[in-house]
């Protein structure tokens, strides 16, 4: 498994992320010309650069100091680390909307050793900002531009489920031909296409290999949430990507839709919550929502439907592992976000909610039922490469209530990795069976849980 893959909940950081990647790959492609840009790199620009950023990014979140950094062998990295840098001063000073900041970083790439290719990438991530400094404006699609609008499911549809996947790199693609495999009808991504969803990355990292390991010539469905991931470059990314990814009339007009099998017998409602996870401030004060009028047009799916309904967001409803939100006024931490247990409730006061799927934490938790809710599934343990260090199942402290697992329903270990895997659901008139696996170490897989409701 690969474990130089690390994101960052930093949208700046993220973004920074996206860039270098960038970069790499036009010094890469160069390699074989013999042009000036790789000298200073014995391994490929790629796996250079890659760590150099996570070093950054590390120290940006304190995670990493620069003593540690200098206490290895960088010497033959010397100048990457130069030019990553001035990159990531470059990013901040465009996310701060600080002119002269930027005019003084281009004067250095000017007269210093770094290659052309990092100013000329760094400019055209200007369009990833607004004049202000931040997020660049998303191209939300209002409810009342798609109407009513019905994805048609085939009746006894198996589906993939599957999120946190977009990174492009080997866990992932590993975690899609497992998928294959169960010879899916449709395929759903809960979101985040790394680093940071530019267009670049949501063709790379997600539609060529969908076409090329899923689809293989045939115009299979496939569908995409908005995750926060997804949204960091201001969201156009994602926006080209899902308006090309299905004909009429299974396409996907905006990025929360409404799939509903041909019997009438279920129906999937998702949701956007990847579009206001968002601060300038900083990722802790993040208290996620969904926008007004998606939530009714989702209460009014749920209204006029008399089957079962599952749904699906990026976010999580509630957490026992990560903490949501901000603490109250006497210091505990809420196991709920309390604006989406408000849509949950909205919605499900309409009709039967027989389960509630998400991602972004990067595991796998299958709760008992908790705040209302009879069965809430977090399955973001799609393709990031999480280490044994990191304990994934350790309760947030100070939690004011604690949502607890099904017994053996936890991940196992790979090597030195938490394991990757996905959902696959099975509709079969008016039951559906989830069965949750995990990629082993001899490339095989083993189901985890298997439950029907």
């Amino acid at each position: 498994m690969s474990q130089d893959f690390e994101t960052s909940r930093d949208p700046t950081l993220s973004v920074f992320q996206s860039l270098v990647e960038d970069v790499a790959e036009k010094l890469e492609a160069r390699k074989s010309t013999g042009r000036r840009g790789l000298d200073m790199m014995q391994r490929s620009a790629r796996a250079e650069l890659r760590e150099v950023a996570i070093d950054l990014v590390r120290t940006e979140e304190g995670r990493l100091s620069n003593d540690d950094i200098q206490r290895r062998d960088l010497t033959k990295g010397q100048l990457a680390r130069v030019c990553a840098e001035l990159a990531l001063r470059y990013i901040k000073a465009l996310a701060k909307g600080d002119a002269a900041a930027l005019n003084a970083i281009k004067a250095e790439y000017h007269t210093g050793t770094c290659d052309s290719e990092w100013i000329s990438t760094l400019e055209a991530y200007h369009g990833y900002f607004g004049p202000d400094g931040n997020r660049a404006q998303i191209p939300y699609i209002r409810p009342a531009k798609i109407g009513p609008k019905i994805i048609p499911l085939k009746n006894d549809a198996t589906i993939g489920l599957f999120a946190d996947w977009g990174t492009g790199e080997t866990p992932a693609l590993d975690v899609l031909t497992t998928i294959v495999t169960h010879k899916p009808d449709a395929l759903i991504h809960l979101g985040d296409i790394y680093y940071s969803g530019t267009p670049k990355e949501c063709q790379e990292n997600f539609v060529e290999p969908i076409e090329r390991i899923f689809r293989q010539g045939e115009p299979r469905p496939v569908y995409s949430l908005s995750g926060n991931h997804d949204m960091y470059c201001g969201g156009v990314g994602f926006y080209e990507m899902i308006g090309k990814l299905n004909p009429a009339p299974y396409d996907q007009e905006a990025s929360f839709f409404c799939l509903r099998s041909m019997d009438e017998k279920w129906q999937f409602l998702a949701m956007d919550t990847g579009l206001h996870d968002y601060s300038p401030y900083g990722v802790s004060d993040v208290l996620t929502r969904i926008e007004e009028d998606e939530l009714a047009w989702h209460v009014e799916r749920m209204s006029e439907f008399k089957g079962k309904t599952i749904l699906l967001s990026h976010h999580q409803l509630f957490s026992a592992y990560s903490k949501i939100g901000q603490d109250d006024e006497n210091g505990k931490c809420k196991a709920v976000n309390a604006n989406l247990l408000r849509a949950y409730e909205a919605i499900a006061s309409k009709g039967n909610v027989s389960a509630w799927f998400w991602g972004h934490e990067h595991s796998l938790s299958i709760y008992q039922p908790f705040t209302g809710l009879e069965r809430g599934r977090c399955i973001g343990h799609g393709a990031i490469p999480v280490n044994i260090l990191d304990e994934i199942y350790k309760n947030v402290d100070g939690l004011d209530s604690v949502p607890n697992l099904i017994a053996h329903t936890r991940q196992s270990t790979v090597g030195n990795l938490w394991s990757n895997g996905y959902a696959l659901l099975s509709l079969q008139d008016q039951a559906c069976t989830a069965s949750y696996y995990e990629l082993t170490a001899t490339g095989g897989e083993r189901q985890i849980f298997r439950e029907t409701f």
